[in-house]
């Protein structure tokens, strides 16, 4: 049985949770920037191509897709005409609704997820489907009662967090065992067999969080 240690020092991470978050004007700027680069893809057209079609030079248009200056009206006229699009095509990224789920105590939908075992109950915390993220993440707490299977060769896409509240189990991913307490956290590829393998105290509970790509 393994414990493996996180890595020493202090990882250095790409994204910031506690960076303030930018100024309205610079959102809107890149969520022109955005849809400018796409209409240009969707029709074919390298950069040159559509300073070519615009006027606009090679710099300005890049700076646009990239969320640096701020065009003015005339700017996007020019370049609605171009795509023969209406000029609040721009603003549709900047305008798009969010989606937040809010799911009190005890209101926990129950799911049958594939691959089921008697005794593995899964209660669904939420769920956000097709989304601009390219990911879909599936969040359960996991009950195992006393009548619980041991089912350790549970295989799937993605990644997947386990965080135990309550009982331990003795984990199995791929060739390798873990004895999990609450406040223990297994963190894992999912497309190695993985799974309970022996019940030590029940009742056992645990977060699971799974992320995968969504198709299309």
């Amino acid at each position: 049985m393994d414990d493996l240690p996180l890595p020493k020092g202090k990882p250095a991470f790409s994204q910031d949770p506690h960076r303030v978050r930018e100024l309205t004007e610079r959102n809107l700027e890149a969520a022109i920037g955005r849809e400018v680069r796409s209409f240009r893809r969707q029709q074919g057209l390298t950069v040159a191509d559509l300073a070519a079609v615009t006027g606009l030079s090679i710099g300005m248009l890049s700076k646009i897709e990239n969320g640096n200056t701020s065009p003015s009206l005339t700017t996007l006229q020019v370049l609605a005409h171009a795509f023969s699009v209406p000029i609040t095509a721009f603003f549709k990224g900047y305008e798009e609704r969010r989606e937040v789920q809010h799911v009190r105590e005890g209101d926990h939908l129950e799911v049958e997820r594939r691959g089921t075992r008697a005794g593995h109950q899964y209660n669904l915390l939420g769920h956000i489907g097709s989304n601009d993220s390219g990911v879909v993440v599936e969040p359960y707490i996991i009950t195992l009662s006393t009548e619980a299977d041991v089912f350790p060769t549970f295989q799937h896409e993605g990644l997947e967090l386990l965080y135990v509240l309550e009982g331990e189990v003795t984990y199995r991913h791929g060739d390798q065992l873990f004895h999990l307490r609450p406040g223990d956290s297994l963190f894992f590829d999912a497309d190695a067999p993985h799974g309970p393998e022996i019940l030590n105290r029940l009742p056992a509970r645990y977060l699971s969080i799974i992320a995968y790509p969504q198709n299309g």
